[in-house]
């Protein structure tokens, strides 16, 4: 019988994704629009990397590598997870993957089984949840407040704990929010994993964008708990490179690499040199203090803006997304979204998938002149 899978018809289409792609749509016709839509920054991949890619490709290194990675690159990452994290993996701890994206999928692929619940500290990044139901799993969604910064009450989160959790996943800094967890919040959650025998499942893409407070791995509380789930998309501007890596328990890593083997069998060879590169490079470290810095200064430009146009706006910590309320503009996110696209010309996300009802996802991740205008066209709108 011919027709689509259930599963395939429940599953929604990426709403960040969607209003992005509807944004380029609108300027491929002409209309000028702002597009605050993409998590993506917008500086372009470093030359020493783009030149490791070169150098590769020069070699001969287009072939088939193991589907965990090559051993260079995973003793690569062995070593960065010791200096930045203080982390203890040997190389066959870690699997290298199809994007920070990919690798979440081939570990909720690799733990669910039907009916195993997962929570999720909302507001969310949206392939979460689509991600656990694609596995067979059952989000349960633990809600913070835009008082508290968004920022998890770890007692709120055991409340959420059953005999089914298999596993609590933790995104800091926080997409789309910019909420640092402060350190004795990831450590509570730590041991609540520890205490009950779940997964935690730490999102750590972010963690050279934060600009208060420092970082703090979990995996370092729990580490036979914890699954540290990385990529260099957002750290080294390579969101097309499309490489992510994860750490964790050797059996749960063995796993993944098996999905990962039967599925896009492993990440693109001259990618994986290439990102050895972005690891070890002193130059690496300029590119991120500069980009920090540049997304620093339009952070507060953001909030201080937004804030002076009577949108009450929580002040991100990290990451580059800031999560205004738009209730003035009006009270369902959905419509909210639709007049700043369609009367201002500014594209943003509304938080409906992010369960942050009232309120939008606007990435600063564009140059300083753009959110000005954005801030203009918004200030416009609201009279």
């Amino acid at each position: 019988m011919r027709g689509l899978s259930k599963r395939v018809q429940a599953l929604k289409p990426s709403s960040t994704v969607a209003m992005n792609a509807k944004a380029l749509e609108l300027r491929r016709q002409g209309v000028d629009v702002i597009a605050l839509t993409a998590g993506e920054p917008d500086f372009d991949t470093p030359e020493h990397i783009k030149e490791a890619a070169w150098r590769a490709l020069k070699e001969g290194k287009t072939k088939y590598t193991p589907p965990a990675g090559i051993p260079e690159l995973r003793e690569a990452l062995a070593r960065k997870f010791a200096r930045e994290n203080g982390l203890s993996y040997t190389p066959d701890q870690i699997t290298v993957g199809v994007g920070g994206k990919g690798v979440l999928y081939n570990l909720f692929q690799a733990i669910l089984d039907p009916g195993d619940e997962v929570i999720l500290i909302a507001p969310y990044w949206v392939s979460y949840a689509a991600q656990v139901e694609l596995a067979g799993g059952v989000p349960v969604v633990v809600k913070t407040e835009a008082e508290a910064g968004f920022v998890p009450d770890p007692e709120a989160v055991a409340a959420a704990v059953t005999p089914r959790t298999k596993a609590l996943v933790v995104n800091s800094p926080n997409n789309p929010t910019g909420a640092v967890y402060p350190e004795e919040v990831l450590r509570a959650l730590a041991e609540l994993a520890q205490k009950h025998d779940f997964y935690l499942v730490s999102d750590e893409i972010y963690e050279h964008l934060i600009y208060e407070g420092t970082h703090f791995s979990p995996g370092r509380v729990a580490p036979e708990h914890t699954i540290t789930v990385n990529g260099v998309a957002k750290t080294y501007a390579m969101t097309g490179w499309r490489l992510g890596y994860a750490a964790g328990p050797k059996d749960v890593i063995q796993a993944m690499t098996k999905i990962q083997g039967q599925s896009v069998t492993h990440p693109t060879s001259f990618v994986q040199w290439a990102v050895i590169e972005a690891l070890e490079s002193e130059k690496s470290l300029e590119f991120i203090r500069m980009a920090r810095e540049a997304f620093d200064r339009r952070r507060r430009l953001v909030v201080e803006g937004l804030r002076a146009l009577g949108l009450k706006t929580p002040e991100p910590k990290g990451a580059f997304y800031v999560m205004p309320d738009v209730t003035p503009i009006h009270e369902d996110e959905l419509k909210a979204g639709e007049i700043l696209l369609e009367r201002a010309r500014v594209a943003v996300v509304p938080g409906t998938d992010f369960k942050a009802p009232g309120h939008v996802r606007m990435s600063y991740a564009t140059s300083e002149e753009n959110l000005k205008e954005a801030l203009r066209r918004i200030g416009e709108l609201l009279g």
